[in-house]
């Protein structure tokens, strides 16, 4: 049932990916055939920075607050806009944005704190690069010309993605040097299995997206708009966090290479399972002992790791295998030129 379901979303997925196309498409077309006698169209380019948020195993819908701002992290962007028509335009945008996760900071304090995911230990950091075209329908139309635009402008977008990812995270604290693990590429590691026989294959690191959103525009002058966006991103994969099904079997990161990535497979291994770590693996400071001890029940004496180790119950989920996947939310504060429109010669009579 839940292979089912996870094909259906795909699914899904994909048909809304073809259907945003359509309607762009469409869409633009016709406008374009309405107002081509008393519109002129016109182009801008426009740079944006601004933050992104990941929703995932480690940041759930459940907790929509600390999830969008607990672990908020950063995009800028620029982009290419034609206004084909009064209302609709289309957008071709680049992004980077870089999105995190943390079992530790998201379930450190709260009153939602999950308990299992603090135990779990995990966390990531991944720097998504983005290409986007989107169509936009302005809600307040624009005059026969750019110069003659609202002093204000709310408008909807939607549309298609692709990016590159790749999701990476520290190595151990080491203990004898007192120092932070570095951070690796977690895909070739294959965490959970990837790549080994009677496992999944690797993940790709070359996904599709469905933006969607909505924004607000300002007019400083005729050439200089700014603009405020929130855009959601629904994406085909559940490995933004390098997180999506369970432990696998610890026999498959008994050889000397996993995978024949170059990387070692006690390294595959640490990154897999970050459960008996003292400290926050993030963090690579502090210690966990006193909230581990809270969260199991235990007294200052009783050393809770070995009381994991007697009871793996209590750790022996990874991911949630949810169909919903992994999303991230952008919010963006932009400055636009306004190209202009190009100058037609009279006609000769």
């Amino acid at each position: 049932m839940l292979y089912r379901s996870q094909q259906n979303w795909r699914r899904l997925r994909i048909s809304i990916l073809l259907l945003t196309g359509w309607w762009m498409s469409f869409s633009i077309e016709a406008q374009a055939q309405r107002y081509k006698n008393n519109f002129v169209p016109y182009s801008s380019v426009g740079l944006g920075v601004g933050s992104a948020s990941y929703y995932g195993d480690m940041a759930p819908y459940g907790r929509v607050f600390a999830s969008t701002f607990r672990m908020m992290r950063w995009n800028v962007s620029g982009e290419y806009t034609r206004h084909f028509t009064p209302n609709f335009a289309a957008r071709a945008s680049l992004t980077w944005a870089r999105i995190a996760g943390d079992d530790f900071t998201m379930n450190k304090s709260g009153q939602k704190i999950n308990q299992g995911h603090f135990i779990r230990n995990l966390h990531f950091r991944n720097d998504v690069k983005e290409f986007a075209l989107v169509g936009i329908y302005k809600l307040i139309p624009d005059s026969r010309s750019y110069d003659r635009r609202g002093q204000y402008g709310p408008y909807l977008f939607a549309g298609i993605a692709a990016f590159a990812h790749n999701p990476k995270a520290r190595l151990p604290y080491d203990q004898l040097t007192d120092e932070k693990g570095r951070w690796v590429a977690l895909q070739p590691l294959g965490t959970e299995g990837q790549g080994n026989q009677d496992y999944a294959k690797p993940y790709s690191l070359v996904q599709f997206a469905v933006p969607i959103g909505v924004g607000v525009r300002y007019k400083i002058n005729q050439r200089i708009d700014v603009a405020a966006e929130l855009g959601f991103r629904f994406t085909s994969t559940d490995y933004l966090d390098d997180v999506s099904k369970g432990y696998p079997d610890p026999s498959v990161f008994n050889t000397p290479d996993n995978n024949n990535t170059g990387q070692s497979a006690s390294n595959a291994q640490n990154m897999s399972q970050r459960v008996f770590e003292y400290v926050p693996a993030r963090k690579g400071a502090g210690d966990r002992t006193a909230l581990l001890q809270q969260y199991l029940g235990l007294t200052e004496s009783d050393d809770p790791m070995g009381y994991l180790r007697a009871n793996p119950d209590l750790y022996e989920t990874r991911g949630s295998s949810g169909r919903r996947g992994d999303n991230y939310l952008l919010g963006t504060i932009k400055i636009n030129y306004i190209l202009g429109s190009p100058v037609k010669c009279p006609p000769l009579k």
